[in-house]
């Protein structure tokens, strides 16, 4: 009996000639446009400039694609150096394999290496951005859709994601849409991380520590129902124990910071140089101009003074030639 469900595409490639269009790299595109707009509008709101949201992701992203990649080959190692299996595709980030938590621990590393260049605190760009990374995993999960990966365990639910490969062992059938679940979770954290924000004024980190939190619970949940192979210790996948990890890190980070530096930064980035140098030239100017005037007003007095010593030695003369005059006209 059919029942109502989630279709998987076809192909998750489309060639424009000899091109290759994924739909795995172009939710990952759009969902990184998704979070430097966002960012940027939640700086500029925080006193920031246009634009230094873009010129920091330059150096995030590359770090954050290159640590998410391996951190997924790290932790699934069978899938490339296993017996049966070509080392070549661990580079094939196209056919999907991103790990978040390598993504974003690389992502900061080159975040912090934008900021210092530019004299920007690191938590106060982090915070503006939180909510933006946490839509573009939204988005970036559907590139799993594409793909037909990391589903749950099989269901009848009418929203079942109807699975049709069978490459790399997957068994067509329905199964929970993990990926779906997990685009909404995080598009709920943004909202939380935006309320939050306007709400309590979070500032030093803390707005991104929460979406961290956040986004650790319903990762703890969504990895308990997924079905595609992963290592697990003491009952628990990998992944499981790394959300409980990164959750208790940021709740401490939280508590810690708002009794450290309650509040939020004042000012989150620097004068322009330009501005700087402009302010500089108009200094140097001024000052030029008064020396200029010290100058006239020296020659002025100097001239003054002249004078009046001019005057006061001309000043004896005419009283003796008045005295003289009187004289005369005395014996006259």
């Amino acid at each position: 009996m059919e029942f109502a469900y989630i279709p998987s595409p076809s192909r998750g490639v489309l060639h424009l000639g000899p091109i290759p269009l994924r739909g795995y790299a172009f939710c990952i595109i759009i969902g990184v446009f998704v979070a430097v707009w966002l960012g940027n509008k939640r700086w500029v709101a925080r006193g920031g400039r246009p634009g230094t949201v873009a010129d920091i992701a330059v150096w995030a992203v590359p770090f954050g694609l290159v640590g998410g990649r391996l951190y997924h080959v790290i932790t699934d190692y069978q899938l490339y150096f296993s017996e049966g299996q070509d080392w070549v595709d661990a580079f094939k980030i196209w056919e999907g394999g991103l790990g978040i938590w390598g993504a974003i621990a690389f992502g900061a590393v080159g975040a912090w290496i934008g900021c210092r260049s530019r004299g920007i605190p690191l938590p106060a760009w982090a915070d503006a951005l939180a909510p933006g990374i946490a839509l573009a995993q939204a988005i970036g999960r559907w590139g799993n859709w594409f793909n037909q990966e990391l589903y749950g365990r099989e269901t009848d639910l009418p929203w079942a994601l109807h699975i049709t490969s069978v490459t790399d062992g997957r068994e067509p059938g329905y199964y929970h849409p993990t990926f779906l679940y997990e685009s909404l979770w995080c598009i709920g954290v943004a909202f939380l991380v935006i309320w939050a924000d306007r709400r309590f004024k979070l500032g030093h980190g803390r707005a991104f520590a929460l979406y961290v939190a956040a986004y650790c619970v319903g990762r703890f949940w969504i990895e308990y129902m997924r079905v595609d192979e992963a290592h697990h210790f003491l009952g628990l996948r990998l992944n499981g124990w790394t959300s409980i990890v990164v959750f208790v890190l940021a709740v401490v980070y939280i508590v810690l910071s708002a009794r450290s530096r309650p509040g939020r930064e004042e000012v989150v980035e620097p004068g322009d140089p330009d501005d700087a140098n402009d302010a500089k030239d108009a200094n140097d100017t001024a000052e030029d101009g008064a020396a200029v005037d010290l100058d006239k007003k020296s020659e002025d007095d100097t001239e003054a003074a002249d004078e009046a010593e001019g005057k006061a030695e001309a000043e004896p003369e005419d009283k003796v030639e008045e005295k003289d005059g009187a004289g005369s006209a005395k014996k006259s």
